[in-house]
């Protein structure tokens, strides 16, 4: 399944990407499924419902959050968690609430995530191409697989339809729900591309 793990629709201040769009557009760029992944919020549930749409897109509810030390994605019981956390307490409240947190966009100039996170084994899973990256700083993850063995995705970051899909993650196994990609993401093996 190919799925696009990091997509910011319009309930983002920064994102021109309506929800109704995506639902839309998303099967026609060959994904079967995407995640919102609004900045510090999951108010997405509010507008549409998570699962599987009318027209067969796996849609999945997560969220972009910021810290001081970088932003992750993360899935799971997050829809009232709390604002500015810091990185090693949210990271420790993911794993005590059998979440995922992914680094994204790791090798960003503004705001990079800090190599310690990864080497006190605090988040396992790094976004290793992210479509709103310059080229050397999807590069520069390539450090982190070797010397820590991080898994890797892919998310376009999409903040307009036109960046939609451009990148993913391919999982092996199908993903239904919320449940489903957790447990792909801590268990299995996926690969992240470039559309």
């Amino acid at each position: 399944m190919k799925f696009d793990l990091h997509v910011h629709s319009t309930i983002s201040p920064c994102s021109q990407l309506p929800l109704h769009d995506i639902i839309a557009q998303a099967k026609q760029r060959g994904l079967d499924g995407v995640c919102i992944t609004d900045h510090d919020t999951m108010e997405v549930r509010h507008y549409l419902q998570e699962g599987i749409q009318n027209n067969g897109l796996c849609v999945i509810f997560g969220m972009e959050y910021t810290t001081s030390e970088g932003d992750f994605l993360l899935f799971g019981p997050y829809e009232q968690l709390q604002p500015r956390l810091a990185a090693p307490e949210l990271l420790r409240h993911v794993e005590m609430t059998c979440g995922v947190a992914v680094a994204a966009h790791p090798f960003r100039a503004n705001r990079p995530t800090r190599e310690y996170l990864i080497d006190h084994d605090l988040c396992r899973i790094v976004e290793g191409i992210n479509g709103r990256n310059h080229q050397h700083e999807n590069d520069c993850v390539g450090t982190w697989q070797d010397r820590y063995g991080v898994k890797q995705v892919g998310g376009s970051d999409a903040h307009g339809l036109e960046e939609l899909g451009l990148v993913t993650t391919r999982f092996a196994q199908p993903i239904r729900n919320r449940a489903d990609l957790i447990h792909a993401l801590k268990n299995s093996s996926y690969t992240p591309g470039k559309n």
